[in-house]
């Protein structure tokens, strides 16, 4: 949880530094996961281990969490586009989102592994929040390494925080109903 957070703030940092709002989002996605874990974590201390109710309700609350920067990431987008606006090169933010392409899958197969022996929906559904976190993670390095190497490109990176938000809604659905993707 730790590592996310750090994630989240200096990705945070640097997506408003540079005007970059798909490494804002996936920043901001970061706080969401924490949020994801903690629920976990809820869910499996106490009396709350073998309880059905404690798992549909963190289920319910990893898929809320999924939902939390959609709204803003969506229409900060839209609003990007719109305007035309040219974020910046940030290396700190290629080198961040490089460490979490490859990290990220390998903590979303653990928990995966964790959540097959243990039954939990929703440990998996943490897991998913890794996969994606890494997914858009290799979107936005994409994207900040073409609108730094083409200036013209610049509608790349609104339209990669479009699908970063698109991507936590639609996952957010599927946890909401208890299903996972399967990645």
């Amino acid at each position: 949880m730790t590592a996310m957070l750090a994630e989240g703030v200096i990705g945070l940092w640097q997506g408003l530094a540079v005007g970059s709002i798909a490494l804002t989002g996936w920043a901001l996605g970061s706080m969401p996961e924490a949020l994801a874990s903690a629920m976990v974590a809820w869910r499996f201390s106490g009396s709350r281990t073998l309880s059905e109710t404690a798992e549909r309700r963190a289920q319910r609350g990893v898929a809320l969490s999924f939902w939390l920067s959609a709204p803003y990431i969506g229409a900060e987008s839209i609003h990007h586009l719109f305007d035309a606006h040219h974020a910046d090169v940030s290396v700190i933010g290629m080198a961040l989102t490089a460490a979490s392409l490859v990290l990220m899958p390998i903590l979303g197969r653990a928990k995966h592994a964790l959540a097959g022996q243990l039954g939990s929906s929703a440990t998996a559904g943490e897991g998913t929040q890794n996969y994606l976190c890494g997914a858009q993670a290799a979107a936005v390095l994409v994207g900040l390494v073409v609108t730094a190497q083409w200036p013209g490109f610049w509608w790349f990176d609104p339209v990669i925080g479009l699908g970063i938000a698109a991507a936590a809604i639609w996952q957010g659905a599927k946890a909401w109903r208890g299903e996972d993707c399967g990645c």
